[in-house]
């Protein structure tokens, strides 16, 4: 049914819980897709979709946000890092709750992970052939936040959060040839990014990354020019849209695990109520 379809993931830190919800709904109805990108929580999600393991997303997520290693003022005052990152993408995959590798590569969908070149400012998307059986590292790469994780080397780059240059990488899904894609995203309808009000912060912390100073500056824009393309997308009926039907009361650094579990529980249910129209959609 979805042969000819590719799955477009936007990031949004805790945000992407949503996500977690929406991609357990496939999961559970055997619903995969040849092409899947995304970035920052959405590739961290579609990693546990893609090993087929049936709620370890909510796991990782839901249960282990009240551990201080995952998201905490202490890693910061440690580490200089909010998220727990060798937690995250150490602990928690290896020792925690294993990650499945043999059912990820398994797999016949390419899955590709949006980071951003911090020398450059621009998007730099690997696919399986790219990372091989590095998957983790690029995965952390795409999660990286500026201020709060440090950055990450990779093939001779130094990489940093993908929600940066390409927060929704619709265009790379076209250009990897396909036309047609469901998208999920982690803000209500309407949603309008706002310039920051700190980029001087960003030019202190940064002053040898001019292309990330440039990005962090401008993506505000990018957001928002992407979100007007997204919507001329759908209204040609290039693009099926999945996002947060009730308004939001998770931020980027939610710790709360009774609005995570909400709003995973949200995401599952849009999914579902979704199916009919998809269908209908898909055979358009």
């Amino acid at each position: 049914m979805f042969e000819q379809t590719g799955l477009v993931l936007e990031g949004g830190g805790m945000r992407g819980v949503y996500t977690a919800g929406v991609l357990e709904y496939f999961l559970e109805h055997d619903i995969f897709f040849p092409y899947v990108i995304g970035v920052s929580a959405g590739a961290c999600n579609a990693a546990s979709y893609l090993s087929r393991q049936k709620g370890r997303n909510k796991t990782v997520t839901v249960e282990y946000v009240s551990d201080p290693r995952y998201l905490s003022w202490k890693n910061y005052f440690k580490n200089r890092q909010f998220f727990g990152m060798d937690f995250i993408f150490d602990e928690i995959p290896s020792k925690l709750v294993p990650y499945n590798y043999d059912a990820f590569h398994g797999s016949s969908t390419e899955f590709v992970v949006g980071t951003t070149d911090c020398e450059t400012g621009e998007p730099v998307f690997f696919g399986r052939k790219d990372y091989g059986k590095d998957l983790l590292t690029v995965l952390r790469a795409s999660s990286s936040l500026p201020f709060i994780a440090p950055e990450i080397r990779f093939k001779n780059r130094i990489l940093l959060d993908g929600g940066i240059s390409d927060p929704i990488p619709l265009k790379k899904a076209k250009e990897d040839g396909y036309q047609k894609n469901i998208v999920i995203l982690t803000r209500n309808e309407g949603y309008i990014k706002k310039p920051s009000k700190f980029h001087f912060l960003v030019n202190k912390k940064y002053p040898m990354y001019k292309g990330l100073q440039s990005a962090l500056k401008e993506r505000y824009k990018v957001y928002n020019d992407t979100m007007a393309k997204l919507e001329r997308e759908k209204d040609e009926g290039n693009v099926f849209i999945i996002r947060p039907s009730n308004p939001l009361k998770v931020g980027r650094m939610e710790r709360n695990p009774a609005k995570l579990e909400e709003l995973y529980n949200q995401g599952y249910a849009d999914a579902k109520k979704s199916m009919a129209s998809l269908q209908e959609w898909i055979n358009n």
